[in-house]
């Protein structure tokens, strides 16, 4: 008698699915470019990052500067690498930020009725600024720089974390199996630890890869209007900013970093929206 097929676990279907979807390839093969390119940036670049020579001022691009130099006559495309390091570090570290504080926040809102609305009211007074407002309010108390950028960009993204998570939480501790584990005496810790996280794991996933393109969006636009990161740092909303001054003559200077944030927020995207259509438990 041949065996009997092993039941696929429930990542190993979230996996067939999301390479059934054309779009999540798609934005994933774009990250995965924009990744290996910063990543690799002293193995790939063509030219160091910070070598000037101006007597190449305003090179358009060609077949030596394929994306260009700048006003000191650095290569675009050197500075472009190394920039990606910059702008994908400050939206890896905005959404870690909030997605850990937000989590921790949803959770014991949604779970302990008692502290939500002390929470809530903190989100709702955060949600009623405009989230770029809101981080330039913080960085006019915190000041100006990259790590400041930084800690604005996550604070502004907290409240989006705690209302999912908070909604998934109010839903699950009416489950008959958590009732049931309340009665055996298991504490708080440990239901919330074994039985809410886990549950909470997919719309966290799916949050954060589409919140990863919006944080990178909003420091690149911090570090435009010069509240982020700072001339001559290689962050793609910097070198757009320095470029605006140069539209005329040099558009490439701007043109090519506005294209990377484009390209980049566009990639998280269609990969969130493959995560979120691969992680619906409706679908088969």
């Amino acid at each position: 008698m041949p065996e009997a097929a092993k039941p696929k676990s429930y990542w190993s279907l979230v996996w067939r699915r999301l390479k059934r979807n054309k779009g999540a390839i798609i934005g994933a093969a774009i990250l995965l470019f924009f990744i290996i390119a910063s990543v690799g940036a002293p193995i790939l670049s063509p030219y160091p990052m910070e070598e000037m020579k101006m007597e190449n001022r305003f090179i358009a691009p060609s077949a030596d500067h394929w994306l260009g130099t700048d006003e000191f006559g650095r290569d675009i495309l050197s500075r472009m690498m190394y920039g990606g390091r910059v702008s994908l570090m400050m939206g890896l570290v905005a959404v870690s930020i909030a997605g850990i504080v937000g989590v921790f926040l949803g959770v014991i809102s949604g779970y302990y009725r008692k502290l939500d609305i002390y929470i809530m009211q903190c989100m709702d007074i955060l949600l009623a600024f405009p989230s770029l407002l809101l981080a330039i309010a913080i960085i006019a108390v915190l000041g100006v720089g990259l790590t400041n950028a930084m800690i604005a960009v996550a604070i502004s993204v907290i409240p989006s974390y705690v209302r999912v998570v908070r909604g998934t939480v109010l839903s699950l501790r009416e489950k008959e199996y958590i009732e049931a584990v309340k009665a055996l005496g298991v504490s708080d810790f440990k239901i919330i630890l074994k039985h809410i996280l886990p549950n909470v794991l997919s719309p966290v996933i799916v949050l954060s890869t589409l919140q990863f393109g919006t944080s990178i969006l909003a420091a690149a636009s911090l570090s435009f209007l010069g509240l982020g990161a700072q001339p001559p740092a290689p962050e793609w909303g910097a070198m757009a900013y320095v470029g605006k001054s140069f539209l005329l003559n040099a558009w490439w200077m701007s043109l090519f970093p506005g294209l990377a944030i484009m390209l980049v927020v566009l990639g998280f995207n269609m990969l969130g929206d493959g995560l979120r259509d691969a992680l619906d438990p409706r679908l088969k």
